[in-house]
């Protein structure tokens, strides 16, 4: 697991206080010491850690006074080797910086909100660890463009699909065929579920397509709800064909407004890092808990649907996850085909489990893998951070 650095400094003036704690004793037969220093930020420095310390586990606790903003990492003295860091660390805040040191010559690395950066003089670090943290390089903003670019024409060349089979459940609705709209609908709705990393380059097509009925004033009666959920409750609960007939022509449109509109969009390079994580913390909160099902009881599929898109993101970001760790690559597609194995399991006969349904054991099983896996996948984004380093 990375460390991060929790450290807080201001582009003007500063007090910064560095206090070496945990164990970790500056001189190097004493016991463990407090080294306060109150200092004003000066060009071209950024603070004023100890000199020396002890091999092992370090923690700082460092104060912003300022009104500033910093990006702020531990690196080594010389190359580029990251070995903690915090990003946008906000103005007045103290926050502990806990990390493992091996023996080396480290320094502190600013990179202000105006522009400005500065690197304190050289920390060295002496004696030994079996735990010091592994280096890491950083990531500046341009390493990511490619993986966007990559990112960005996969999903293009999804939209016609979803389109398509948006107009297929539109189709059989206008023709009364519940039992084909109901496996059209989720056909459709699974296409959706794995674009999940550009969710906020669709803007407000999100919304209108894969909106949930919660915060809305009448909950599942409201009449501006639209959009996959909305069509589940709607055919699951056998309400008239014709206010299903104008959900899914909504849909359908609103699915054709996103594909000519998204290859005028962005997708933030920030956001693939952080959304193979958060497509399947999303799926642990509300399709694994049941409170997404709006009665077809197909949350497993939407899971899976969801491991999914989270491959085939991380394939394109694995050439930079293996960079910088190479094993977390390799355990995040182990978890990925360990819970995609247990859902398969739920699904027999073509007929997915509902979560309520699910035997304890199959429960427990589920909530362990995706529990590790999002454990796993939880350092790609610090780890592909996309930063300005100076």
């Amino acid at each position: 697991m990375r460390a991060r650095l929790t450290l807080t400094l201001g582009a003007l003036a500063a007090a910064i206080v560095f206090a070496a704690a945990a164990g970790i004793a500056v001189a190097a037969d004493g016991p463990p010491s407090q080294n306060a220093l109150d200092l004003a930020e000066s060009p071209g420095a950024c603070g004023a850690p100890p000199s020396t310390l002890a091999a092992g586990a370090v923690t700082f606790q460092v104060t912003d006074d300022s009104r500033d903003f910093v990006d702020v990492y531990v690196v080594a003295a010389t190359g580029g080797d990251v070995y903690a860091e915090i990003q946008e660390l906000a103005p007045h805040a103290t926050l502990p910086l806990s990390t493992e040191l091996g023996a080396g010559d480290y320094a502190v690395r600013c990179v202000f909100g105006n522009g400005k950066t500065g690197t304190s003089a050289p920390i060295r670090v002496t004696g030994t660890t079996d735990e010091a943290v592994p280096g890491y390089l950083a990531m500046p903003d341009l390493a990511l463009q490619t993986p966007v670019r990559e990112y960005s024409a996969w999903i293009e060349s999804r939209l016609p699909t979803l389109v398509a089979d948006c107009r297929t459940l539109d189709a059989d609705v206008a023709a009364g065929s519940v039992a084909a709209a109901k496996q059209a609908w989720l056909t459709a709705h699974l296409d959706y579920e794995r674009l999940g990393a550009a969710y906020d380059a669709f803007g407000d097509f999100d919304g209108a397509i894969d909106g949930m009925a919660n915060g809305l004033p009448d909950g599942v009666q409201d009449s501006s709800w639209t959009g996959f959920f909305a069509v589940e409750y709607a055919l699951w609960h056998a309400e008239p064909l014709s206010k299903v007939r104008t959900l899914t022509k909504g849909l359908a449109a609103s699915a054709a407004g996103l594909q000519q509109d998204f290859p005028s969009e962005e997708v933030d390079p920030g956001d693939l890092p952080l959304r193979t994580h958060e497509i399947l913390e999303n799926a642990l909160q509300f399709q694994l808990t049941g409170i997404a099902d709006y009665g077809s009881g197909t949350t497993l599929a939407t899971i899976y649907a969801n491991t999914q898109g989270t491959a085939e993101l991380l394939s394109i970001l694995t050439p930079l996850i293996q960079q910088a760790d190479p094993q977390l690559a390799t355990s995040a597609r182990h978890g990925l085909t360990t819970l995609q194995d247990d859902l398969s399991a739920e699904r027999l006969d073509g007929t997915w489990t509902p979560v309520a349904e699910l035997s304890t054991v199959a429960r427990d099983r589920l909530d362990a893998d995706l529990g590790q896996l999002l454990e796993t996948l939880s350092g790609v984004p610090a780890l592909l951070y996309p930063r300005t380093d100076g």
